[in-house]
């Protein structure tokens, strides 16, 4: 079994119920170990739309990473997403943070797949619910820990602008 880490955001209503709903799904394809207190963060990239709701849980899966990328995809579907445009409102996104210690890229006729996710480090909407599971996680490219890059992202955003909810 891998584990695997993953992003959780909505911020169409029932946002919250909307996550509830996702861990449940991920429930059918590994074990959940973990999921993180919920937060509340604004948009980023297109700032007209709701704010989001957001958590990282942990995954157990036997599915290798472009598996799990897919499989996640076709979870957000089933929860009801519908393209938009990006950073646009969605009632699901389901994103793989980490998987295990690998860094890989791969790409198929669908989907790209970075891992680790090439901006976690920049997103306190991660990072912030990230340090409450895997502080001392050590980023498998940045080499650094996850309170450690939290951390730095605040020096440089200031005061943090998530809040638990």
């Amino acid at each position: 079994m891998a584990t695997a880490v993953l992003a959780l955001g909505s911020n169409i209503a029932p946002a919250k119920e909307n996550l509830d709903r996702a861990v449940e799904a991920l429930r059918e394809i590994g074990t959940v170990e973990q999921v993180a207190p919920y937060i509340l963060s604004a948009p980023e990239g297109f700032a007209n739309q709701a704010d989001f709701v957001n958590t990282v849980a942990i995954l157990h899966t036997s599915l290798a990473p472009m598996e799990l990328l897919k499989t996640l995809k076709a979870l957000e579907t089933k929860l009801g997403r519908t393209p938009t445009f990006p950073n646009g409102p969605r009632v699901i996104d389901l994103d793989i943070l980490f998987y295990d210690d690998k860094v890989l890229f791969e790409d198929d006729d669908q989907y790209p797949l970075f891992i680790p996710h090439p901006r976690l480090q920049e997103r306190e909407f991660v990072l912030k619910p990230l340090s409450y599971l895997l502080p001392d996680y050590v980023h498998p490219k940045l080499n650094q820990p996850v309170y450690r890059l939290y951390r730095e992202l605040m020096k440089k955003k200031g005061a943090p602008s998530c809040r638990i909810l």
